[in-house]
């Protein structure tokens, strides 16, 4: 194990022999570390904290810290990472809180660039990048694969559906459509599909044709929200269609129907 002789590991701790503590690192008592973890210099560990495999930690990282809410007077509650992350300068990761759940999540792949801040009991999906200085409150969940941008908060108890994109400096108050490209110029707006996104992640021509038919109803049709759900949910039912390309627009109505804030069209 390589452990700077500045870093202050707590009794308690457990840190694999293939782990890397560089300078001024504070890991507390009550931290789990998986294998092969990298922490650059200056990050903080601390509360009940679970990290997976080959996370790289950039300084002045702090994780696991108490939550920033006022009715929280110190429970037990926990904070998880998953592995193969890459967390850079000055995130701030809180963890949860006792009605909120208890657990504040980062799943695995993820991409958090400077000054991401992750509030409690926040539940961030795999493989999402969370740009310079986007900011969850607290309760937010991301689906995997999404994007925020940067300086872009996102609201208590918001939901962004798996594959969106949200542009930078977007105000996020509402759900965020899965699949979606939805960015702010004086109002947010979804613009139709995250059409770059989803072809980086494989989607077929005919997924996103079909997508695309989907948002057409959503956003141009000039039809109610119920109106275009239920043209929707027909068009998941085509049996000629891939199950694939029908499990996404059966997403996509579930998405909607589940909101509790309503979706930004």
């Amino acid at each position: 194990m390589s452990v700077h002789s500045s870093a202050v590991i707590a009794p308690g701790a457990v840190v694999p022999a293939s782990c890397e503590i560089g300078p001024f690192c504070v890991i507390g008592a009550d931290v789990v570390l998986g294998e092969r973890n990298r922490l650059i210099s200056h990050v903080v560990l601390d509360g009940c904290t679970r990290l997976g495999d080959e996370n790289v930690i950039y300084p002045f990282t702090s994780i696991g810290v108490a939550p920033q809410d006022l009715k929280y007077h110190g429970e037990p509650t926990l904070t998880e990472i998953g592995s193969g992350n890459t967390i850079r300068e000055s995130v701030t990761i809180s963890r949860g809180t006792e009605k909120g759940g208890g657990i504040t999540r980062v799943g695995s792949g993820c991409l958090l660039m400077a000054y991401v801040h992750v509030g409690h009991d926040s539940q961030v999906g795999n493989q999402c990048i969370l740009a310079n200085a986007a900011t969850l409150a607290g309760h937010v969940t991301i689906g995997d694969f999404a994007t925020v941008g940067a300086f872009s908060p996102v609201h208590q108890f918001c939901t962004v559906g798996r594959y969106a994109y949200i542009g930078g400096g977007t105000i996020v108050t509402q759900d965020v459509l899965p699949y979606s490209l939805t960015s702010a110029r004086r109002e947010n707006k979804a613009f139709g599909i995250n059409k770059v996104g989803l072809e980086r992640r494989g989607f077929s021509e005919e997924r996103l044709k079909k997508l695309r038919a989907a948002f057409r109803l959503l956003l141009a049709a000039r039809l109610n929200t119920t109106d275009a759900v239920e043209r929707i949910q027909s068009m998941g039912t085509d049996e000629t269609l891939p199950a694939e390309t029908r499990a996404d627009l059966v997403e996509l109505v579930d998405f909607i129907t589940r909101s509790q804030r309503g979706v930004i069209k």
